[in-house]
């Protein structure tokens, strides 16, 4: 048994309404990152200088030794960044993501974010790389990242992103803190629930493209035409979704010795009136949009088919081909994970084993399906499924010539097949099922098993969307 942990279906087709307050098409989002003073700097204890996000292209680490140059572009994002961006948006909902040894070193500009009624959410200890921390070593700088923020703010944090996380982040956190949100994902346009940590635990996903990250590295913007561009860009798609019954979230991301800088900050202006200038945008907080959400989408406690143990799979699942257990049995042992807790999920492990199977296994399913309207279902010895199908359509009300009819063309069907006919009944009508068996009823063998096959796997779907919906 293999269990894969990745979750690459999401919400899919079933895209919940985000409802967000007044009817807004579209919620906003705006994180200002503030790490200047939480950087990589042998005065932090670090081993070597900083060498990522800045002006300075192909910037290396610098072992054992302070990086000047370094430290005064992440000086100006403190000294001046800050505060342009500040005077932007003092007055606009926005979430700092702030690295808590550097807001330990910027009391004027925590006292301005506090002033303005920002959320300050925890970005960590400190601005470094996770990825080879051990998980008591990484718990513990979030143990003090919650501590020193309490400190420095006055408040614990309701929201975490590490950003330079490791594969344990997010456990962690939703086991250290009580958390309204963690960010630590770029996977989905609106946030969704997983077990992290014991508990349900409400991801709302970050962003990399809508970043003025990109204007430090090589694959990115390089001047703020291209930045306005992008934003309003996603802006637009998102609002047209929103008129059309789907509100999503737009993230932005930026850092203030970044964005900062005056000639991307007029990008960033242009891109704000643009924003302006639309009815129903609803600009939020991460926690405002995460209370909204555990409000209107609270966790769903329900049993995943692939945290099922095998006894219970087997159970839930070995009638959905007819008599047919080992079929579920097989399923179990495939690579199930997230994505095959829905009906299209289990349907298709289902499928791959009777469709891996040999001839012999699949006429024995297809053998298993009982005659339609016939001595069985006159018995009332149908498996409730098959009661059910056949009820829907009417075949448990025949007149006495229609019964006679489809006796007939069972015994003929069989007689040339050697196994029974077999129609997703959910799909048709009366009518269509009797043309239906009298037309196939002239197809060679091979045709027919093949068309068999493909109804069994269609009565399969259906059950399981009964089962599990949509």
């Amino acid at each position: 048994m293999t269990r894969y942990p990745r979750d690459l279906t999401g919400y899919g087709p079933r895209i919940p309404h985000a409802n967000w307050p007044n009817g807004a098409r579209i919620a906003v989002q705006i994180v200002l990152n503030y790490e200047e003073g939480g950087e990589n700097n042998i005065l932090h204890g670090d081993p070597a200088s900083e060498a990522f996000l800045s002006e300075i292209t192909g910037a290396q680490p610098w072992p054992g030794q302070r990086h000047w140059n370094m430290e005064s572009i992440y000086e100006y994002g403190a000294r001046a960044g800050f505060w342009r961006v500040h005077r932007m948006l003092k007055d606009t909902p926005l979430t700092v993501y702030g690295v808590a040894t550097a807001l330990a070193r910027a009391p004027e500009q925590v006292a301005a974010m506090k002033a303005a009624g920002w959320e300050i959410a925890s970005h960590g200890l400190k601005w470094i790389e996770h990825k080879d921390m051990s998980p008591e070593e990484e718990r513990a700088q979030i143990r003090e990242a919650i501590r020193l923020h309490t400190e420095v703010t006055g408040t614990p944090p309701r929201g975490w992103y590490t950003g330079r996380c490791s594969m344990n982040t997010v456990d962690l956190a939703a086991e250290e803190g009580d958390f309204a949100y963690i960010a630590d994902s770029y996977a989905d346009d609106l946030p969704y629930w997983v077990k992290a940590g014991g508990k349900d635990q409400l991801i709302v996903p970050y962003t990399m493209d809508c970043n003025d990250m990109r204007f430090a590295i090589q694959a990115g913007y390089t001047n703020g035409d291209q930045f306005e561009s992008y934003l309003k860009d996603s802006f637009d798609m998102l609002y047209a979704e929103g008129q059309a019954g789907m509100p999503s979230m737009l993230s932005i991301g930026l850092h203030c010795r970044l964005i900062g800088r005056p000639g991307r900050a007029a990008a960033l202006k242009r891109v704000l009136d643009h924003f302006n200038t639309h009815e129903g945008v609803w600009f939020a907080t991460r926690e405002q949009i995460a209370d909204h959400w555990a409000k209107e989408h609270p966790p769903m406690q329900t049993t995943r088919p692939s945290e099922m143990d095998k006894q219970t799979f087997v159970s839930e699942f070995g009638g959905i081909f007819e008599h047919s257990p080992w079929i579920a049995e097989g399923a179990y042992e495939l690579e199930l994970g997230p994505t095959h807790n829905t009906a299209a999920g289990v349907h298709n492990a289902l499928a791959r084993v009777f469709r891996s199977a040999s001839e012999e296994q699949r006429l024995g399913v297809l053998v298993a399906h009982p005659d339609l309207a016939g001595k069985l279902a006159e018995a009332k010895r149908l498996t409730a499924e098959s009661t059910a199908e056949q009820a829907s359509v009417g075949l448990d009300a025949l007149t006495d010539e229609e019964r006679a009819m489809f006796t007939e063309l069972n015994s003929a069907y069989v007689a040339k097949f050697g196994f029974p006919f077999i129609i997703a009944v959910r799909d048709n009508t009366k009518a269509t099922i009797t043309e239906a068996f009298k037309r196939r009823i002239n197809n060679d063998r091979a045709t027919e098993f093949t068309e068999a096959c493909r109804q069994v796997e269609r009565i399969a779907e259906l059950r399981l969307l009964e089962k599990l919906g949509a």
